[in-house]
């Protein structure tokens, strides 16, 4: 009786814990995602090429400081943006609207 309340009680700790771990490995993840997208994508505009860098600065500055939810949440917004211009570059000659 007392292992298995040992055992819950640690598994509670544990999820407990395992939030912050996973936002720690959700922002690098993201990063990771946006490096391999951006070798992935080829030329890219030189603007766009820019503002994603910029991002990324701001992403990898807000994960040094430990804010990850920051990160996280650029990295979200630059994976969005990569994700409708490889969307849009995958189309086969539209003419737009």
């Amino acid at each position: 009786m007392k292992g298995t309340a040992l055992s819950a009680l640690f598994a509670a700790a544990t999820l407990l814990a395992s939030p912050v771990f996973a936002a720690d490995d959700l922002c690098a993840i993201n990063l990771q995602k946006i490096d391999d997208s951006m070798a992935t994508v080829g030329a890219t505009s030189e603007g766009l090429d820019k503002a994603i860098t910029e991002h990324v600065d701001k992403a990898k500055a807000a994960q040094a400081a430990g804010d990850n939810k920051e990160c996280i949440a650029i990295t979200s917004k630059v994976l969005e943006r990569l994700e409708k211009t490889e969307k849009g570059s995958g189309s086969a000659g539209g003419s737009g609207s």
